[in-house]
């Protein structure tokens, strides 16, 4: 008789690339019996449970008032499950922790350390979210504000009418297998010098220690980054099915010792030098437009995967301090932007055993965006904006306002200082204080496909008289 995919299936065997060779084999050789059973079990992969109770991690959080008792208690609960992922060994939550979906999900503000694997989640859709900064030297902000706000894009979709695209980039993203498909370099090109929307923006502000005018860009790798990501989601979801059917989904993970797994770190790793350019074109294209001079910059990312031999240290929202985790450091110096009315930090630690290598990555929110903008009802936009913008040259990019992106939609900033300092979570060398910022603002509002639904219902609307 000979032996199928179905009688397997039959057997209790789950079916998966295995059965291949395995159907081979046993016909080849004739096994039945305890022979076929002997063989199969010993062939068919392996799974590996989660662990029954959650792998310990650091808490460096702590509530300050009634609302934040819930979001700590939120945060907690989330890794205690993400912290059962038999990949897992060790995690921590910074100050700005806050949740960013169900159950499971790593928070913002989360550093999760696995072996040998690569889980895509645990950098989500914004891969490389980092920030830049530019002094200018004593150059007026506002003309370093201006200039920036000329050459910048803010809001959905691409560009391609401003920045030449390196062609060794543009090989490397070609030869990697998760960048095969045409859409990967049409995207890398079209969103080269676009900021994006949400919590992204353009800062401009003074530095205590040098008086000089500085720039501090905030954003990811757009669609590029986007689109990896959701190939990396398809990859490790097949993984999770043959290694590990009882983990959350939204936990799976690509093994690094499989040559794919090879592929999706050196597409992370094209992801970061892209989202890097994006910032220097920014850069440079407004020094140029303001005839300024550069007098510093650097940047780090706060949204990554780091690589410490066999440990992947997945950060969601929080900045490495260790120098080990940025190859490009300049002087172990990092950026933690707070909210538009508050300072840029420049600040520089060392690793601790309660810190992992990081520190926050800004102020964090204790309620949703949606939460935040019904705590203003009995408030018109513009009153909310003037009253939190007072003195500042706020700019939204659409020309809407997003009042969930000014100041009272963050925590509060010297409570996150507070708790820096007490958990040993980097020391703040300077501080930029600001003088303006430009942001997306709700773009959607004048998007394409809302203006084709009000014209629509409008034609609705007079077809009815």
């Amino acid at each position: 008789m000979k032996i199928t995919g179905k009688a397997l299936i039959k057997l209790g065997y789950k079916q998966g690339k295995w059965f291949r060779d395995a159907i081979e084999y046993v016909n080849k050789r004739k096994l039945t019996g305890d022979a076929l059973i002997e063989y199969l079990d010993s062939v068919q992969p392996q799974t590996i449970d989660p662990h029954e109770t959650a792998i310990p991690f650091h808490v460096n959080i702590k509530a300050e008032s009634e609302l934040e008792e819930s979001n700590v208690e939120s945060v907690k609960n989330t890794m205690y499950a993400l912290m059962k992922t038999p990949t897992i060994v060790n995690g921590a939550i910074m100050p700005d922790a806050c949740p960013t979906g169900a159950k499971g999900q790593i928070p913002v503000g989360g550093i999760v350390v696995a072996k040998n694997a690569i889980h895509p989640a645990m950098h989500s859709a914004d891969i490389c979210c980092s920030v830049m900064m530019t002094s200018f030297g004593k150059t007026d902000p506002k003309k370093i504000l201006d200039a920036a706000h000329s050459i910048t894009h803010f809001g959905g979709g691409g560009r391609d009418d401003l920045f030449p695209f390196p062609k060794d980039l543009e090989k490397r993203i070609k030869g990697n297998h998760f960048f095969k498909d045409e859409k990967s370099i049409v995207l890398a090109k079209q969103h080269l010098g676009t900021q994006g929307d949400g919590n992204h923006f353009l800062y401009v502000g003074i530095s205590e220690k040098t008086g000089e005018t500085v720039m501090v860009t905030h954003h990811g790798s757009r669609g590029f980054g986007a689109h990896l990501y959701k190939k990396g989601m398809k990859v490790a979801e097949n993984f999770r099915k043959q290694l590990s059917p009882k983990t959350l989904k939204v936990n799976a993970w690509i093994p690094y010792d499989d040559p794919i797994g090879k592929d999706y770190w050196e597409a992370l790793q094209i992801i970061r030098d892209w989202t890097k350019l994006n910032h220097n074109v920014l850069h440079d294209a407004t020094a140029e437009k303001a005839e300024a001079d550069v007098t510093l910059r650097f940047w780090n990312e706060h949204n990554f995967v780091f690589k410490d031999g066999e440990n992947f240290y997945h950060a969601k929202g929080a900045t490495p301090l260790d120098d080990k985790f940025v190859p490009d450091s300049h002087e172990g110096l990092r950026l933690i932007p707070l909210n538009m009315s508050e300072p840029v930090l420049v600040v520089r630690g060392a690793t601790t055993e309660n810190n992992l290598g990081f520190a926050p990555h800004g102020a964090g929110r204790n309620v949703s965006r949606t939460a935040h903008k019904r705590s203003k009802e009995g408030k018109t936009v513009d009153a909310v904006f003037a009253e939190e913008t007072a003195g500042l040259d706020v700019r939204f990019f659409s020309g809407h306002v997003d009042i969930s992106e000014l100041p009272s939609a963050y925590k509060n900033a010297d409570a996150v200082q507070a708790q820096m300092e007490e958990f040993g979570l980097g020391d703040v060398v300077d501080r930029i204080q600001p003088y303006g910022c430009i942001m997306a603002g709700d773009w959607q509002t004048e998007a394409p496909w809302m203006k084709r639904r009000r014209e629509r219902k409008e034609r609705q609307r007079r077809n009815k008289r």
